[in-house]
């Protein structure tokens, strides 16, 4: 035993105690940087398959926690599957422990300056020398949801919009922008979600539907709201096979 506690020290030393640093709520540790619409350095997770050539994308977009681990990991699983994966900052920099917090950020953070950002970060995707600017997808979780949700109403360049349990705000054939031309739309929600009534998860679809907008909405039963995070979308249950779906929708729609 003693051993062994001497063992656990030394590794600690080495990495300066980077093993009481793993939560999943903590920031992530970003790569890339480019510039926003109005000038500001921004900075992301880029997350890329080892191989060369181009690969098709996904604009990652975290919770409203901000850009964190949890985020960052699920970056690096989904590239595993041979996307480049680029989680961006919605918040610049500010990661929330707390609900208290991350509610506090979200309605500090100017919403035109949100989208502002998540478009530069898609435009520094779309220029990536290892991306196929054609095949480029939104990817959100919670606030990132909508977030995704959003752009697909904007960007008619994206070949795809994923979105997991975004705030069903768009309930209105007229709301849905230019969302038609922004490629298929996934939307993934949980029967439970207290926040996201399933009544309004049939809203978004019929206005979809009445847009034409080709269109899947899954929600799965027994599950709440954000129940796919980096420690249950391999587990089995409602999130991996969330999560497969996501996958077989990214594949048959960028591959």
């Amino acid at each position: 035993m003693k051993k062994l506690m001497l063992n656990i020290i030394l590794l600690l030393a080495a990495t300066g105690g980077l093993l009481f640093a793993m939560d999943p709520k903590d920031p992530a540790e970003t790569n890339v940087s480019f510039p926003g619409r109005d000038g500001t350095a921004l900075e992301a997770y880029l997350a890329a398959p080892s191989g060369s050539g181009q690969y098709p994308a996904v604009l990652m977009i975290h919770e409203w926690w901000g850009l964190n681990r949890d985020t960052a990991k699920l970056a690096d699983a989904l590239s595993e599957e041979g996307y480049v994966v680029l989680a961006a900052d919605a918040f610049r920099g500010s990661v929330a422990a707390t609900a208290g917090d991350a509610r506090a950020q979200l309605q500090e953070t100017p919403r035109e300056q949100i989208a502002a950002d998540l478009d530069a970060a898609f435009d520094y995707l779309k220029t990536h020398p290892r991306v196929d600017p054609e095949r480029i997808a939104s990817l959100g979780f919670c606030f990132g949801g909508t977030q995704s949700m959003y752009m697909g109403t904007r960007n008619p360049e994206l070949a795809g919009v994923v979105i997991f349990y975004g705030s069903g705000r768009l309930t209105e054939a007229d709301q849905l922008g230019r969302m038609k031309e922004a490629g298929p739309v996934l939307g993934i929600y949980g029967e439970e979600d207290r926040g996201i009534p399933v009544e309004q998860v049939e809203s978004f679809k019929a206005a979809m539907k009445e847009r034409n907008v080709d269109h899947t909405v899954t929600v799965y039963p027994g599950v709440g709201h954000a129940f796919v995070k980096s420690d249950t979308y391999n587990t089995g249950g409602a999130p991996e096979k969330a999560w497969k779906q996501m996958r077989n929708f990214l594949d048959s729609t960028l591959k």
